[in-house]
């Protein structure tokens, strides 16, 4: 089913899926709900698989010129009470993942766990603000498309560009339909957004880091130290995919995911 949810006077696309306890899916940056279909169908003969369009992407409105992480866990927030969810497992893919950590941190009592899918806890360094201001630069420019062009297929490992050329080319597709304001006020969000190392220090719930070995935005190699630091932690390397598990290994990837959302359950328990 798919549906919209009002969220700041503008709407959140929204789709909901299967029985079973909750889990909600939260794209990247430059995707929609729709990056997760062939995965969602992996995951909904076991569980509720809600999606949604975060604002400033796909049909979802812009609501601000800036879109914090905070802001788009408001959303979060909105189509969980919408929905009438009181608890769910977060899977955040990339930025996904930054808007896992704040809904964390606002509302960790509607949490019974959270995936950082090819995510990190860190804030942007300056080097990578940097980069965040020369891409809204770009769009405001006019030049979207030829973002789209190059830093699609950067995530995905270079071995699986040939194979999974639909897919790059899909993920294009879908990078397309977001709105260039929409994509700006995502971009100052990211770069704006805090470090949240203390978050998961302080953290009861379980953690889910579900890395790339290949993924040329989200190093694991310095994360997979740090994830160990944290309670309740664990971290899984998908050994053949860079930054689109989903698409590289998606078996893998599905298997990992319904072991820890079982596990999230049991710990709520």
């Amino acid at each position: 089913m798919i549906k919209q949810v009002h969220f700041r006077n503008s709407a959140i696309r929204v789709s909901d899926e299967g029985t079973g306890e909750a889990v909600l899916l939260l794209h990247g940056y430059l995707e929609t709900l729709d990056i997760w279909n062939d995965f969602c169908d992996r995951l909904t003969s076991c569980y509720r698989v809600i999606r949604m369009d975060t604002p400033g992407h796909g049909q979802s409105g812009v609501v601000a010129d800036t879109h914090s992480m905070d802001m788009m866990a408001e959303a979060v927030e909105a189509v969980l009470q919408d929905l009438d969810i009181p608890r769910c497992v977060l899977v955040g893919h990339s930025m996904g993942g930054y808007v896992s950590l704040a809904y964390l941190a606002n509302f960790p009592k509607r949490l019974a766990g959270v995936c950082l899918f090819h995510s990190s806890p860190l804030a942007d360094d300056a080097k990578k603000k940097a980069a965040r201001d020369k891409e809204i630069r770009l769009v405001n420019d006019g030049k979207l498309s030829l973002i789209c062009h190059f830093s699609i297929p950067n995530g995905f490992a270079e071995d699986n560009l040939e194979t999974l050329a639909d897919k790059v080319t899909f993920a294009r597709e879908l990078a397309l339909l977001s709105p260039p304001d929409g994509v700006t006020a995502i971009l100052r969000g990211m770069r704006d957004r805090p470090d949240r190392q203390n978050l998961l220090r302080k953290n009861s719930l379980p953690l889910l880091f579900l890395l790339g070995k290949y993924d040329s935005y989200i190093n694991p190699e310095p994360l997979v130290p740090l994830a160990a630091s944290f309670p309740h932690s664990e971290t899984v390397v998908l050994e053949h995919s860079g930054h689109s598990g989903y698409f590289e290994e998606p078996e893998k990837s599905a298997e990992v995911l319904i072991t820890f959302i079982e596990k999230c359950y049991n710990h709520c328990e």
